[in-house]
């Protein structure tokens, strides 16, 4: 196993990030492409030094031509490295798992059933995902277009849930040198050129203008995104403090004080109910038009209840403090 000092960073990453205490257990998502064979191979690295518990998983998205090529590949990857190997074609996984039309975010939806029913499986700890800082960049372009909240904007997150991306702060550019300096082969996904997706179309077309415009175009990105989230990280602080002091738990439930609410800035209003939400477990999408609905509800009607979903409504308790109950 190599011993490079980008291997270092890594770890060093990992640690002060805490990814991969000792005795934990990983699923790794396994591709067959270079980040997460680069991935795989940092792993298998730092496990030397460390407890540590691999578990490989491939989907096959029965895509492309391909397809059952990587699929090999990566069976004969794992199985030389000595670790767990679990695999699936995209057609055996239930075909209830969420769609919304988009073929990029059905096929993240079906990564994400799969890895954490391996996971489920092997009583993993953690799934690790082979995003860098390239992908960091693109996930910031595709949300700004496509319009997000500031919490969107602050990119992808080193530990989210079950979810460990130890990669984060390696460029695309470093991955592929280091694979190829050390005869590490890999599979190409010639789809990643395809200007049909938008993620695509901002890799080989926006980022590389944006360089052209400012060659410190990376470095002012990273203190950006940096700045981006030491404010989420304020406001998350300023709106759990504000919650507590306006609502209460009572029964399982969380009861909202809206007359109190309502003397806070319409910005801190917003966020609020969103957490409010959010600790009562939604089950659906919270879009900025559904939380302003909310608000215009308890600003302006003067109903006693209202219907957010076929299954669950807002009820004011008293004249002041409203509550989500299942109907």
């Amino acid at each position: 196993m190599h011993n490079d000092s980008l291997f270092q960073q890594i770890s060093d990453y990992c640690e002060k990030n805490k990814l991969l205490p000792s005795g934990s257990s990983v699923v790794v998502g396994l591709s067959g492409g270079p980040d997460s064979v680069f991935l795989l191979h940092f792993l298998k690295h730092y496990q030397q030094n460390n407890q540590l518990t691999l578990i490989a998983a491939h989907l096959n998205h029965e895509w492309r031509t391909a397809a059952d090529a990587d699929q090999q590949f990566c069976a004969d990857l794992a199985q030389r490295f000595n670790i767990s190997f679990h695999t699936k074609k995209i057609s055996q996984l239930p075909v209830s798992i969420k769609h919304n039309g988009s073929k990029e975010e059905n096929a993240r939806n079906y990564r994400r059933f799969f890895l954490e029913s391996v996971a489920q499986e092997y009583g993993a700890t953690a799934i690790a995902l082979g995003h860098h800082a390239n992908d960091q960049q693109e996930t910031f372009f595709i949300r700004l277009l496509r319009g997000t909240t500031l919490s969107g904007l602050t990119g992808m997150k080193p530990k989210k849930d079950f979810y460990i991306r130890p990669l984060l702060d390696v460029r695309k550019e470093e991955i592929v040198q280091f694979l190829d300096t050390h005869k590490i082969t890999y599979c190409i996904d010639e789809t990643n050129d395809s200007p049909t997706f938008l993620r695509n179309r901002i890799r080989n077309d926006v980022i590389p203008a944006l360089k052209l415009c400012d060659s410190r175009f990376e470095t002012q990105f990273s203190r950006t995104i940096s700045m981006i989230q030491q404010t989420e990280q304020f406001l998350e602080q300023l709106t759990e403090k504000t919650f507590s002091q306006i609502a209460y738990q009572e029964n399982g439930s969380w009861y909202l004080n809206t007359q109190k609410l309502k003397t806070y800035d319409e910005f801190l209003q917003h966020r609020i109910i969103v957490h409010w939400l959010v600790k009562e477990q939604i089950p659906f999408v919270l879009t900025e038009q559904f939380v302003d609905e909310i608000m215009r509800f308890f600003v302006t009607s003067e109903k006693k209840t209202h219907q957010i979903h076929h299954a669950w409504k807002i009820k004011f308790d008293n004249s002041t403090c409203a509550v989500i109950v299942k109907i």
